[in-house]
């Protein structure tokens, strides 16, 4: 990284395949940090938090990989913008050399609760170089001011996986933050490598998280009409879908994740 300005904290979230211990004995300047259990993207990710010290703070996944000078225009975008709470980069997919995953993001849809990622899926031909304020940050690669943090709070851990990074935005937005896509850093995302793309973990905290995000964020009305859409359109057609497609072992925790907001 070109970057050098940097303090670096390694969160052992509970690794249980590798022995992480090699990270502290090979580089003697990071703070290495073991939770001792796993604590979701949300907790492992606060758990560093006391033990940074700078303006900025970069949360980034373990499976990104970053251009050499990804750093610097992140930071830059943060004089661009009259109150820039939050940046992220333009991501591609690491298995996919030029993909876009992420160019910035749509809102989320008070009817649907779902939102779309601008440029996903897209070939990357540098139409998305600008510098913009978008709806939400990812949570693979988002670089914090230290400001928002300390006047927002951190990221709600109760989301364990998924949705968290998009409560957190919106929680910023309304303490009149600017939330910014920059695309003139990029980096490289091994997406879903932790718990699959279609696996029951993913489709249990989606679901979950999905109806969790609208009960915390939407005001009454919003709130039931989404409840309504989710219960007679959105039920069936995942149901429908699944059965189709031949993906039973994912009908069970669906329906798990439902009946989790009844019992919380």
């Amino acid at each position: 990284m070109s970057y050098q300005n940097v303090e670096i904290i390694v969160v052992d979230n509970g690794s249980e395949k590798d022995d992480p211990s090699i990270i502290p004995e090979r580089f003697s300047d990071i703070t290495f940090l073991k939770t001792g259990k796993n604590l979701g993207f949300a907790g492992g990710n606060n758990y560093g938090l006391p033990y940074c010290h700078g303006e900025y703070v970069l949360f980034i996944n373990n499976d990104v990989e970053v251009e050499p000078d990804f750093m610097e225009p992140m930071l830059t975008a943060f004089t661009q913008f009259p109150k820039v709470g939050m940046v992220s980069p333009r991501i591609h997919y690491f298995d996919n050399p030029g993909l876009i995953q992420y160019a910035g993001s749509t809102p989320i849809n008070p009817m649907t609760i779902r939102n779309a990622g601008i440029g996903s899926f897209e070939k990357d031909t540098g139409q998305y170089l600008d510098t913009r304020i978008t709806a939400y940050i990812h949570g693979a690669c988002m670089l914090v001011s230290r400001e928002v943090i300390e006047k927002v709070g951190i990221m709600h851990d109760d989301y364990f996986l998924y949705y968290e990074e998009l409560d957190w935005c919106h929680r910023v937005n309304a303490a009149g933050y600017q939330i910014i896509f920059q695309g003139k850093s990029l980096v490289h995302h091994k997406e879903s490598v932790s718990v699959g793309r279609a696996s029951p973990l993913k489709m249990y905290y989606m679901t979950r998280n999905r109806l969790l995000f609208a009960r915390r964020n939407f005001k009454k009305w919003d709130r039931v009409a989404a409840m309504l859409f989710f219960t007679f359109i959105s039920v069936p057609k995942n149901l429908a879908t699944l059965i189709l497609k031949g993906q039973f072992e994912l009908i069970k925790p669906f329906f798990k994740g439902i009946i989790w907001n009844f019992s919380h």
